[in-house]
């Protein structure tokens, strides 16, 4: 898919490694509305911080992003440099740089290798088209195994709207986001502060529900342009109903690239969507799904394939939310493991550990106490997870 306006560009600078895509460039002919979550991590990279500020104009005509360092505990050097590679990259598409949005991942602590910025930034936008948006994916991944891209056509009024996305995030996961930066580009029309909303509430909804590890880093972000060329009428707050026509697409969007994060989780071989419902609010089933998801005891029996519904229950009940444990239900898929907090017996754990060799596992619990229900997104702690973070900086 290609969206009108938009140009692609990604190239093997050098950053950290050689020979490997590493600098990637989305860049809109028109300034284009734009919108952006950030970390809530209190440590944040200069990227972040930058664009934090240039964000509130609600324009922006480009996304700089590379991998390899994430320029965060970097100092006034580090901001110096960051905003040095926005002026690289301004002065040769000849637009004012606050216009230049920017985004980092990779190894925290290491100043940011400028030379290879310099060197690189000609061929970057000399190699600018329609096309190199897969190329882009693949210059942000950093231990990811495959690139994240999605992309949606959808009618809005009486105009065809399209949705391209990318994603890149596998450890590090945890709301406020992930070690995961998000880059989301549409034709629609649609004014800033509806973009803005429609982001927070999407990402609420979809990265906000993936955990791997625990872990939120410090260059998180998540970013929408839209350059309005498929002409629907400006969907404002005058126009609720295109409004939720793009709300559901765009929060579908971001699920399917939330839901390739948790896929390609280090070393996870399972997909696990932690599912309570009964909860006296959404708020408590919210964070009682967060914590069994978060468990390193219940994601590594789910990694051994043992149905030990015990770890579950123990952190029900660290989650902080009051419930009567002789109402529970547990299920694995559609094997009833426990019901009113007791076993329903051996052959239920055994068909239940049958379907723990999926890939795709659904746990469902429910509190019996009120109508509060929430998903949250996870997998399996595996061997491969402590290898490829013991040799993350090798």
């Amino acid at each position: 898919m290609k969206i009108k306006g938009f140009f692609t560009s990604a190239v093997a600078a050098g950053i950290r490694y050689k020979d490997r895509l590493d600098l990637g460039l989305i860049y809109s002919d028109v300034p284009a509305v734009t919108a952006g979550v950030f970390t809530k991590n209190q440590v944040k990279a200069a990227p972040v911080i930058i664009d934090q500020k240039r964000l509130k104009l609600g324009r922006a005509q480009a996304i700089l992003v590379n991998s390899g360092s994430a320029n965060a505990c970097t100092g006034k050097v580090g901001m110096n440099s960051a905003y040095s590679t926005s002026s690289l990259l301004s002065s040769r598409l000849k637009i004012d740089d606050e216009m230049v949005l920017l985004s980092s991942t990779g190894v925290i602590g290491e100043q940011l290798n400028l030379p290879a910025f310099r060197n690189s930034m000609d061929d970057l936008v000399n190699g600018l088209s329609e096309d190199g948006f897969e190329k882009v994916a693949k210059a942000i991944m950093t231990t990811d195994t495959v690139p994240k891209l999605v992309s949606q056509t959808v009618t809005i009024g009486d105009h065809e709207v399209k949705f391209m996305g990318m994603a890149k995030g596998a450890g590090m996961i945890m709301p406020n986001m992930a070690t995961m930066l998000s880059f989301v580009i549409t034709d629609a029309q649609i004014s800033f502060p509806e973009l803005q909303e429609c982001l927070r509430q999407a990402t609420d909804k979809t990265f906000n529900r993936i955990t791997i590890d625990g872990d939120t880093s410090t260059n998180d972000m998540v970013l929408v342009m839209a350059n309005g060329t498929a002409t629907n009428a400006w969907i404002d707050e005058d126009n609720p109903l295109d409004r939720q026509v793009f709300q559901d697409t765009l929060e579908a969007v971001l699920k399917d690239l939330a839901l390739q994060i948790v896929n390609d989780g280090e070393g996870a071989s399972k997909c696990i969507t932690i599912r309570v419902c009964g909860a006296r609010s959404e708020e408590d089933a919210e964070l009682m799904a967060r914590t069994v998801a978060n468990s390193p005891l219940v994601k590594t029996a789910f990694f051994g394939e043992d149905a030990n519904w015990g770890r579950i229950l123990m952190a029900m009940g660290r989650s902080g939310v009051r419930f009567d444990p002789e109402g529970v239900d547990v299920a694995i898929g559609d094997v009833l493991l426990v019901r009113d907090g007791l076993a329903v017996g051996d052959k239920a754990e055994a068909e239940a550990t049958k379907m723990l060799k999926e890939k795709n596992i659904a746990v469902r619990i429910d509190l019996k106490d009120g109508v509060g229900c929430e998903e949250i997104y996870t997998c399996d702690f595996s061997l491969d997870y402590v290898k490829i973070n013991a040799d993350y900086r090798s």
